[in-house]
C-alpha cells in the first residue's frame, strides 16, 4: 500500500475534505494538473517570487515544478493547494492552506505580471472563505518575509494578527531570513463573494 494513503488513512486529525473547485468574480481557483508544469516554472523562475518564499529553490526548473506537483495532482494529499487561474483556465498562482507541524498554515504567491490588481486578495479571501465553512473551529497560521510589507498588509486586512518574529530559512535566498508570524482566528475569517 502506498504509504502516504496509508498515512492518510491512520492521521485522526480532522481535514477540511477535497480540494474544491472556487469561482470568484475574476478567477477559478482549481485543483493543479500536470499540465501547470510549464506556467509554474516561468512564473518560479522569476526570482522577485521566489525570494519571498521559504521552501522554493532559486533557480527553479521543469523538475522541480513536476517533483512539487505529482503528489498534488494525484488526489491523494489533504492538503488543499489550489491552482489560481483567470477565465482562459491558464496557471497564474498558488494558493494553500496546507497541514504543518499539527497546524494549518496558508501560502501563495502570484507570478508577477499579475500583482497589484487584487488578485490575491480575491483568491486567498475567497479560499480562507471555503475552508472556515469546512474547519469552523480552526485557526489558519500564515507569516510573511520581512521585506514583504505587501503581503503583510494583505492578510492583516483578511484579519491576520501579529504573533511573534523567527528566522525562517529561504531555499532561494541560502540563507536564513527574518519572518514575522501570523494567525487567523476562528470566527476573523472574511466574508467572500464566490460562486
Amino acid at each position: 500500500m502506498n504509504a502516504a494513503l496509508l498515512h492518510r488513512r491512520q492521521d485522526p486529525r480532522p481535514a477540511p475534505g477535497p480540494t474544491p473547485v472556487i469561482q470568484t468574480d475574476r478567477l477559478t481557483l482549481r485543483s493543479h494538473r500536470l499540465g501547470d508544469a510549464d506556467a509554474i516554472v516561468e512564473s518560479l523562475s522569476d526570482f522577485a517570487v521566489t525570494r519571498m518564499m521559504a521552501r522554493v529553490p532559486a533557480p527553479y526548473d521543469r523538475q522541480d515544478a513536476l517533483d512539487w506537483l505529482v503528489p498534488r495532482a494525484s488526489g491523494i494529499d489533504r492538503n488543499w493547494t489550489l491552482a489560481i487561474t483567470e477565465k482562459d483556465d491558464v496557471h497564474i498562482g498558488v494558493v494553500a492552506i496546507e497541514l504543518r507541524h499539527g497546524r494549518w498554515n496558508l501560502s501563495y504567491w502570484l507570478n508577477r505580471y499579475y500583482w497589484r490588481r487584487g488578485f490575491m486578495g480575491e483568491a486567498v479571501s475567497a479560499t480562507l472563505e471555503r475552508f472556515g465553512r469546512r474547519m469552523p473551529e480552526t485557526s489558519v497560521h500564515s507569516g510573511v518575509f520581512v521585506d514583504n510589507p505587501a503581503s503583510l498588509k494583505l492578510q492583516e486586512r483578511l484579519g491576520f494578527r501579529i504573533t511573534g518574529c523567527t528566522e525562517v530559512y529561504s531555499f532561494a535566498r541560502n540563507t536564513m531570513v527574518p519572518h514575522v508570524e501570523t494567525v487567523l482566528s476562528p470566527g476573523e475569517r472574511p466574508a467572500s463573494k464566490v460562486a
